[in-house]
C-alpha cells in the first residue's frame, strides 16, 4: 500500500454519488476539494465525522473546498446515510475500492484481534490544479506509515483541523 502524499497527483476518478449522478474529480478543476474516505456510512465514527463537516460546510465552502465522502458502500446505502443525517455534500460509492487503491488506502486493518482489508480512515486536500496539497489521518490509525507532512485529527474535529489548515495558509 502506497499512500499518495503532498505533491503527488490526485488520480482521476469518477464515482456514483447518493443520487446515482456520476460525480468527477476533474468537474472541480479550479477548486479546491476534500476527499474524505470513511469506512462504512451510518457507523458512529463515520456519522461523526459526516455531521462536523454538514455543520460546517459554509466555512470549507468559503474556503473554496468541495467536500466529498468516498466509501466502499453502494449507493441505496449511501442515500438514507445522506436522507437521515441531512448531509449537504456528496457522497461517492467506491464498492469496488479502486479509487481507495488508487489513493493507496486500502489495505489490511485490524480490529478486536480480526485482520481483514478496507479503507484507511484518510482525507486528501487536492488543490485547484489537481494536486494533494495536505493529507490528514486518524489520529487512531497506526498502520499507514505516511511520509512526508500531515495532520492527524479525531472524527468529531476533523473539520476543525482541515479548517485550521487553510486558514493558517
Amino acid at each position: 500500500m502506497q499512500t499518495l502524499k503532498s505533491g503527488d497527483k490526485a488520480p482521476s476518478f469518477t464515482l456514483l454519488n447518493q443520487h446515482n449522478e456520476s460525480v468527477s474529480l476533474d468537474s472541480f478543476a479550479g477548486k479546491k476539494v476534500l476527499a474524505y474516505f470513511y469506512p462504512k456510512a451510518m457507523t458512529p465514527g463515520c456519522t461523526t465525522q459526516a455531521q462536523s463537516l454538514r455543520d460546517n460546510i459554509t466555512a470549507l465552502t468559503e474556503l473554496n473546498v468541495e467536500v466529498l465522502g468516498i466509501s466502499p458502500d453502494e449507493v441505496v446505502r449511501l442515500t438514507k446515510f445522506s436522507v437521515r443525517d441531512e448531509l449537504n455534500f456528496s457522497l461517492l460509492s467506491d464498492p469496488d475500492h479502486a479509487v481507495a487503491d488508487a489513493f493507496g488506502i486500502w489495505g489490511l486493518k485490524k480490529f478486536m484481534g480480526k485482520e481483514y482489508d478496507g479503507i484507511h480512515r484518510l482525507s486528501f486536500l487536492i488543490d485547484e490544479l489537481g494536486m494533494v496539497e495536505h493529507v490528514f489521518t486518524s489520529a487512531s490509525l497506526k498502520a499507514v506509515p505516511l511520509e512526508g507532512e500531515y495532520s492527524k485529527f479525531k472524527t468529531k474535529d476533523h473539520h476543525q483541523v482541515v479548517l485550521d489548515y487553510l486558514t493558517a495558509k
